[in-house]
């Protein structure tokens, strides 16, 4: 199956140690690492270290896009760069070793210009052929429509194409407007969309299957957080705790399970194993520290423990 991604808003990850963090003092980092981040750039990743051939396509600009398609290449992922004129977003987690407490600074993303839209598209409707899955991961820069995917969504309806979306906020919302093969919400995501504050374990399944039985999504993933996640489609409601491991960084956790429900669905799978693939790569993300994601050992570790 072809399988790409498309990471829009991508972003230099950087990661650190500290002793301590205290205000109003030069803090010496440490441990120092890159990694390339975005929403469907992690998916790909992680999809790269399952052994699935996918393409990435992702927006780039400036040194620091430079730098995130440099590491990519290094990772030996097929890639496909847009060159666009802003430069590529940083963010920045850094641990305190002292009380081992994770602090993640997340940078805003730049809009893309008429034409960079434009290029976008034409790629994206040369790489997505018949059949194929595509995957839009990621927030939408403040300065770009929210519907943005839902325009992406109308430039492939002449085409049988298995399309995931996997965003927040008012992106999330916008996506109702088209339907879509799956669609991976956290429970306060999908609290907001039902329009709520918050949603029982009752409601939360109610919901999701409104939005199978609406025609809004074949299958609807709600990630609980250090509870598991549950699956909703037309079989039904499936639930899959997670194993007890030590959480080292949940950074890329969310694209990650993402990419465990790709590999799972391209294997043709059922609804119960395509979730446990999707919990088993997430948790081996945050098995790994800094912005690193799952590894093929820590995949094995967590596949073994839900097996058992």
């Amino acid at each position: 199956m072809n399988i790409v991604t498309l990471t829009i808003n991508p972003a230099l990850d950087k990661s650190a140690k500290i002793d301590h963090l205290v205000p109003e003092q030069k803090l010496k980092c440490k441990a120092i690492e890159f990694q390339a981040g975005g929403g469907g750039v992690n998916i790909s990743r992680v999809l790269h270290t399952l052994g699935v051939n996918n393409n990435c396509m992702f927006t780039c600009g400036g040194d620091t896009g430079k730098t995130l398609k440099g590491l990519l290449q290094d990772e030996k992922l097929e890639i496909t760069p847009i060159s666009v004129e802003a430069w590529t977003r940083e963010n920045l987690a850094v641990v305190d070793t002292k009380t081992d407490l994770q602090y993640r600074f997340g940078m805003p993303g730049h809009g893309l210009t008429a034409t960079e839209i434009e290029v976008v598209k034409n790629t994206i409707n040369k790489l997505v052929t018949d059949n194929s899955m595509f995957i839009m991961s990621g927030s939408i820069p403040d300065t770009m429509p929210s519907d943005f995917y839902i325009e992406l969504i109308n430039s492939l309806s002449a085409k049988n194409v298995k399309i995931i979306v996997d965003t927040s906020g008012e992106a999330l919302k916008a996506s109702l407007k088209k339907p879509v093969f799956l669609m991976k919400p956290n429970q306060g995501e999908l609290a907001q969309l039902a329009g709520k504050d918050f949603l029982t374990k009752t409601e939360q399944e109610a919901f999701a299957m409104q939005l199978i039985n609406n025609k809004h999504a074949e299958y609807v993933v709600v990630s609980l957080g250090a509870r598991g996640a549950f699956l909703a489609s037309q079989s039904g409601i499936f639930y899959q705790n997670t194993p007890s491991v030590k959480v080292k960084s949940t950074i890329g956790a969310g694209d990650s399970m993402v990419a465990g429900l790709v590999y799972a669905i391209a294997k043709g799978m059922p609804a119960q194993d395509i979730l446990k693939w999707g919990v088993v790569c997430g948790v081996a993300t945050t098995m790994t520290g800094g912005t690193n994601l799952a590894s093929t050992e820590n995949i094995h570790i967590v596949s073994e423990l839900l097996d058992e």
